[in-house]
């Protein structure tokens, strides 16, 4: 009796193929807190490396404060203070003019950001596995260093026409730090806004029905005082007014407690509000 031995051959086992990996860019992708500094470092200093290549992005950074101190001093100096007052004025004015810079810089990066886009150069980092913050986050950098340099000329400007401190080193670089970071705040408001226009034509555009209003309705040119009662009103409100009147009692005296809070508390508002907003269009912009 034969016994016949049947060979049992076991199928390979059933392995489950592995979950796909997030594609490159993905939003699924987790950077890390180092490699996502790491990242903007670049990036910041790819955007510092386009300034050296192309010096006229810096003409209005250099030459804005310069031709407005002269054209207000001189222009409206005499009608707000007297004739032959001017130096008076020079340290009424340039504590706001401090707050301007930075709203007119902070415009200029909604253009830069939808220029970016037309180029495709904004499509080429999205398909990096960077965080999409992180690109928005160097531009930012890049143009906080663009508001420091037109602040100091500002300033260089102001001592040669009779800029006067009464406080203190350490109120000045105050009042420059705090003119930076609402500047670094109202950013993310133009960035939102270059991300949801179609042109920069248009992002100019309705960015200067914002400034006009912002600009000329507070105390950076004149006193509320001298205005009408309507516009006192939205001027008490305006946050360049509190930006401006902080920045003076930290540099030539006065109240600064409730201005400088008012600001910080802008400030964390547009930031914590506009930020997600902006991050999340650039995410979803075709």
């Amino acid at each position: 009796m034969s016994t016949t031995t049947t060979a049992t051959v076991d199928a390979p086992a059933q392995q489950t193929p592995p979950a796909p990996r997030p594609a490159v860019g993905s939003d699924d992708v987790r950077i890390g807190l180092r490699a996502n500094l790491r990242h903007i470092g670049a990036l910041a200093r790819r955007n510092m490396l386009q300034i050296k290549a192309d010096p006229e992005s810096m003409f209005d950074a250099v030459l804005m404060p310069i031709i407005f101190i002269l054209l207000f001093v001189y222009v409206f100096g005499g009608a707000m203070f007297g004739d032959g007052n001017q130096g008076a004025y020079v340290n009424y004015l340039v504590p706001g003019l401090m707050a301007m810079m930075g709203l007119n810089i902070a415009m200029a990066v909604g253009s830069g950001v939808n220029d970016d886009f037309k180029k495709g150069v904004m499509d080429r980092f999205r398909t990096m596995p960077i965080a999409r913050s992180s690109v928005l986050i160097a531009k930012m950098v890049v143009e906080v260093g663009r508001m420091l340099v037109a602040t100091t000329i500002l300033l260089i400007m102001g001592f040669i026409l009779g800029l006067s401190i009464s406080t203190s080193v350490w109120g000045l670089l105050a009042a420059v730090g705090l003119s930076l970071t609402f500047g670094a705040s109202l950013m993310w408001i133009f960035i939102l806004l270059g991300l949801t226009m179609k042109s920069v034509q248009a992002v100019q555009g309705v960015a200067m029905l914002v400034l006009m209003p912002l600009q000329f309705g507070s105390s950076i040119f004149a006193k509320p005082t001298t205005m009408p009662g309507w516009l006192q009103s939205f001027t008490d409100y305006n946050p360049l007014s509190n930006l401006a009147d902080a920045a003076r009692g930290l540099m030539i005296g006065g109240p600064v407690a409730h201005s400088a809070l008012m600001t910080l508390a802008w400030s964390a508002g547009i930031t914590l509000v506009m930020a997600p907003l902006a991050v999340a269009k650039f995410r979803k912009r075709t």
